[in-house]
């Protein structure tokens, strides 16, 4: 399983940001993963949890934004979700497509305490 390395690298990443910004608590961590990312979000929610758990980060929340997996077919210039048509453009039916968007793997955010 994949998602514990990113999710230790995540964490680490995390926690020297809040050193180096002289931040003491964080509530939320907020990840952004693409739906062709091959991070399968449950899976990463469960590592996350035992890869903080003798963290700073314990007891914050983990917060996941889907990224949709969309690209543009290179014959007819549609914009698609690629996931929800299968890989098929639903205008041409071709599979010629460019992707625009989904492989993603990001801190989006941190959500400190007020």
């Amino acid at each position: 399983m994949h998602e514990m390395s990113l999710a230790i690298q995540a964490i680490r990443s995390v926690l020297s940001f809040a050193e180096e910004n002289g931040i003491g608590e964080i509530d939320t961590v907020v990840l952004e993963i693409g739906e062709l990312s091959l991070v399968v979000p449950e899976y990463m929610e469960e590592a996350w949890k035992a890869a903080c758990m003798r963290t700073p980060l314990a007891r914050a929340k983990l917060q996941i934004d889907i990224c949709p997996g969309n690209g543009v077919c290179q014959d007819c210039g549609k914009v698609y979700n690629i996931v929800a048509n299968k890989g098929v453009c639903p205008a041409c039916g071709s599979r010629d497509k460019e992707i625009l968007s989904g492989r993603e793997f990001n801190i989006k955010e941190l959500l400190v305490p007020e």
